[in-house]
């Protein structure tokens, strides 16, 4: 333990600190770092109901209340992942069975039957979207980058366009991922004109929802979801957003029989006579090993309650907005993206400096580094039609104004030490 407060501790960056904004908060609390604690005590493996009875139907109950509280109707059905990358992958993996015969069985190499297929996002989609179609054997050239409008949503019309060329030239297409909620701005996808192309076109539709999804907890955004319940898979992810340790990522699913039969394997060693009339988890993803991850999303929704838990959510996109009107108010800081929750994305354009688009974009990597050096404040940064923006990121359960107003007095008093990029 001295070599671990010693060596180990001053080497990391403490994403569990109140001042840390940089990507979307994996903040720990109580609740969820008692019941880590007492998971890894236990050692449960879940894979099976007969293994661990009580882990299995606690996940069921678990992701059911989180269900309810963001609006899906029951007709998803729920299991943990670790992330949303994983979560992604099965879906993709779903509709690829779903869309092409005897795929477990043959594969996709070398099929005269089998055209080649095509999965659709945004330009804004998280970078596990193509990291999804590289691992399942679709190859990155299936992936379509739909291009997005001046608030970053994916075009419908470009989608459509899209898929219409890839018909014509014998293309498959097979599904579409539009975000609720996307990395680099949180912005949304407009769902249900997505879900209407969906439907006509028979496609899977993933909604991606791993960031905003949660905030449908709230009377005021849960418009978020609008769509969501026509989709054939959602990812949502407490981790990011709902002050659950790092790793849960809640996968729902409309149509879970078809995860089934691209997954369930069970060799003899395995088989349990009440196989049929419970659920085996380990069928429901390329995972044998299970760890007793809804243990601390059960214990989190039971200590703080949905109220303390929509107050709290509340209260992170209200400093979102008071920092987006102090940068807007301010001469020499340009807001890039609207803040539909809360993360706000800006740059540093000193009024009256005639810096080209690459000099502002120096000046703004050099501020970043002035501000992550402090060790009060660690900010990121994306880019956005090509310049480069300035990220924060506000989601840490003990974050409040004191936090927020660091940062922005830092991101002042920083740039007074910048007189060239």
């Amino acid at each position: 333990m001295g070599d671990f407060e010693r060596v180990l501790v001053p080497g990391l960056t403490h994403w569990n600190h109140p001042g840390f904004m940089a990507y979307f908060a994996i903040t720990g609390s109580a609740p969820g770092v008692l019941a880590d604690f007492l998971s890894a005590a236990l050692n449960q493996q879940a894979m099976l109901w007969r293994t661990s009875p009580a882990a299995t139907e606690l996940e069921e109950v678990t992701l059911g209340w989180l269900r309810k509280l963001i609006g899906l109707p029951g007709t998803f059905e729920g299991v943990v992942y670790d992330t949303a990358s994983i979560a992604t992958m099965h879906a993709l993996v779903a509709a690829r069975e779903a869309a092409v015969a005897d795929v477990r069985a043959k594969g996709l190499a070398g099929r005269s039957d089998v055209p080649a297929v095509a999965v659709y996002c945004s330009d804004q989609t998280h970078s596990s979207i193509d990291k999804a179609v590289i691992a399942i054997g679709l190859g990155h050239q299936s992936l379509r980058k739909i291009p997005t409008d001046r608030d970053f949503r994916m075009r419908v019309d470009a989608l459509e366009a899209q898929i219409a060329r890839d018909r014509a030239d014998g293309v498959l297409p097979i599904a579409v991922v539009p975000t609720v909620g996307t990395t680099s701005t949180t912005s949304i996808d407009p769902v249900p004109a997505v879900a209407d192309v969906c439907a006509r076109e028979r496609l899977w539709m993933h909604v991606d929802a791993a960031y905003g999804g949660v905030a449908a907890m709230l009377p005021s955004h849960a418009h978020v979801l609008a769509g969501a319940d026509r989709a054939d898979s959602i990812v949502v992810n407490p981790h990011k957003w709902l002050f659950t340790p790092f790793d849960l990522s809640a996968f729902y699913c409309r149509r879970m029989d078809v995860v089934r039969a691209a997954f369930s394997l069970t060799p003899e060693y395995l088989r349990t006579p009440e196989a049929a009339d419970v659920k085996n988890l380990m069928d429901t993803g390329v995972q044998l090993g299970r760890r007793f991850r809804s243990l601390k999303l059960w214990m989190i929704l039971r200590s703080f309650g949905a109220r303390a838990l929509r107050a709290r959510l509340a209260e992170h996109i209200r400093l979102a907005q008071e920092l987006a009107s102090w940068i807007d108010a301010h001469p020499d800081f340009e807001r890039l993206a609207p803040v539909p929750f809360s993360v706000v994305c800006f740059r540093w354009k000193p009024a009256g400096m005639s810096w080209s688009d690459a000099e502002v974009d120096a000046a703004n990597e050099r501020l970043l580094d002035l501000v992550n050096a402090s060790g009060d404040i660690f900010l990121s940064h994306t880019r956005l039609r090509g310049r480069l923006a300035i990220r924060v990121a506000i989601g840490h359960l003990r974050t409040t104004d004191e936090h927020v107003r660091r940062a922005w007095d830092l991101l002042l008093s920083s740039r007074e030490l910048i007189s060239t990029p």
